[in-house]
């Protein structure tokens, strides 16, 4: 049966989901600034190889996230534009609540929540998961880097933000949004005309794509990023 939770209750809880995670775990918040037990317990997730998503709503991520983000590998990250949902779940329990994963929310505000478990609310479980699922395939999933430029020949892309242009060039996101396609799938295009090269997780761009209009530029709130014409041609 599901059950009420007031903020204590809410952080709790939360606390106990990401713990019991054993095999999927799903973060989704608009705004996103996890606090030291959080970090550690999803450290931890990672170090067992589980599968976590965090799907976030707001572009402006703290450098320290970023930072955090960028090393853990089975930890990926999306944004979803217009976000405003505050949805936690793993296997078998779920958490819908007014929470953002933030940490002043987390200690300063009256929060409300409502926990519901696989096992007993079956059908609010599912929907609630599929949901979930729906605003994972709508977001785009976001590269974290604040790696320096190396050198000028290889560069490596990392978190884009979304308004970012350069008189008629477009970041990857904003250009893939053109195209109709996901960054992703943009990526993959780039790097099969040559535009980009894939190393070590990483993309880096060629001579051909700087002969293309490609640029790499490292923001100093955002990280790095790749810039495009407008009018990119990816035949």
């Amino acid at each position: 049966m599901a059950k009420f939770l007031n903020t204590s209750a809410t952080n709790y809880f939360l606390e106990e989901l990401i713990k019991n995670a054993s095999d999927r775990l799903v973060l989704i918040s608009p705004f996103l600034k996890l606090n030291d037990r959080i970090k550690e317990l999803l450290q931890d997730k990672n170090r067992l190889k589980i599968d976590v998503r965090i799907v976030y709503g707001k572009n402006e991520l703290h450098p320290d996230e970023i930072s955090w983000l960028r090393d853990l590998t089975y930890i990926r990250t999306s944004f979803c534009k217009n976000l405003h949902a505050k949805c936690y779940l793993n296997e078998e329990s779920c958490i819908i609540t007014s929470l953002n994963l933030y940490e002043f929310s987390q200690i300063n505000n009256n929060e409300m929540g409502i926990a519901l478990s696989r096992a007993d609310d079956s059908d609010l479980y599912r929907e609630a998961y599929e949901e979930a699922q729906r605003i994972i395939r709508i977001s785009d999933e976001v590269r974290m880097s604040l790696e320096k430029v190396v050198s000028e020949e290889t560069s490596s892309a990392g978190a884009e933000r979304e308004d970012i242009t350069v008189e008629d060039k477009l970041t990857s996101s904003k250009l893939a949004q053109k195209l109709g396609i996901s960054t992703q799938d943009l990526l993959e295009k780039l790097v099969a005309v040559g535009y980009l090269v894939p190393k070590d997780g990483k993309h880096y761009i060629t001579d051909s794509g700087k002969a293309a209009g490609g640029e790499f530029r490292m923001g100093k709130r955002f990280g790095s990023y790749f810039l495009w014409p407008n009018s990119l041609n990816l035949d």
